[in-house]
């Protein structure tokens, strides 16, 4: 499935307050919270991060996908500073394993692993259609945060009704989240996984 995906992210200090006034706001939960386990691949050259492209293999409790995503053809349509926009193509598959081995074979080796536990709420953007927007919960080892995914009207009137300021927001991936992280902090981790950064050093975020 090809599509245009808008969203934005900002931090959540207190993920139980945020879904608690969820459902008061017309959210609806999609998918309690689940594990979800994602590698990138890339060349040994990083010629997909020099492209500013993605490949991943994506588990998400018993769901498997496949993802590319890219940078549009095209001027973007919004605000690339305020928002994040990227052409994504994903489709589940029915073996992840037999997978990353097409990948390996191809030249695409693991580059980076991230791990978080997700919460998914929908919400409709305009009731007089079947047009849904969502927000994820996403517990990481370094942080909690939520992703807005949807119309960028929607996405400030989201934020507004959360209190969120604008300025607080990111477009960020977790990839960069996670360099700026170890940067701060001297972390020695390769990866952003649970097994890797220990409860001591997750206690300093």
């Amino acid at each position: 499935m090809k599509n245009s995906e808008i969203e934005l992210k900002f931090s959540v200090p207190d993920p139980e307050a945020l879904q608690t006034r969820l459902p008061h706001l017309g959210f609806h939960l999609v998918t309690p919270r689940t594990f979800e386990h994602n590698t990138l691949y890339d060349t040994p050259n990083r010629d997909l991060r020099a492209r500013r492209r993605i490949l991943r293999l994506r588990q998400y409790g018993n769901l498997c996908t496949v993802t590319h995503k890219r940078l549009p053809d095209e001027q973007a349509p919004v605000d690339t500073t305020r928002y994040k926009i990227r052409i994504e193509n994903e489709t589940t598959i029915g073996n992840l394993e037999a997978m990353a081995e097409i990948f390996l074979q191809l030249g695409y080796a693991p580059a980076f692993t991230y791990e978080k536990y997700r919460t998914e709420w929908s919400h409709p953007t305009d009731p007089a259609s079947e047009t849904t927007a969502h927000l994820v919960l996403d517990e990481t080892p370094i942080g909690t945060y939520a992703e807005l995914e949807g119309p960028t009207a929607w996405i400030d009137q989201t934020l507004a009704a959360l209190d969120i300021a604008p300025t607080t927001c990111l477009t960020d991936s977790y990839g960069k989240l996670f360099l700026d992280w170890k940067q701060r902090t001297g972390s020695p981790a390769g990866n952003l996984t649970f097994a890797e950064i220990t409860p001591p050093v997750l206690s300093l975020r």
